[in-house]
């Protein structure tokens, strides 16, 4: 195992990942949570928004120059 040399990610990198990890996470807990408490709809919902800002995400990171 090796170390990981980060110096070169900018600060602006690492708070779009990390906004981006904790809303993409943050709404598939939530639609897992409406789906045990049998609110499809909303679970529905929020499964969606975790799609779309993932594929935001994505874009992001493809359009980003390094």
């Amino acid at each position: 195992m090796t170390l990981v040399d980060v110096s070169q990610i900018s600060a602006a990198l690492f708070v779009v990942g990390a906004v981006f990890i904790l809303l993409f996470f943050s709404l598939l807990s939530f639609g897992i949570v409406k789906m045990f408490e049998q609110r499809i709809r909303a679970g529905v919902y929020s499964f969606v928004g975790a799609v779309v800002s993932g594929v935001t995400f994505g874009i992001i990171l493809a359009n980003w120059s390094f």
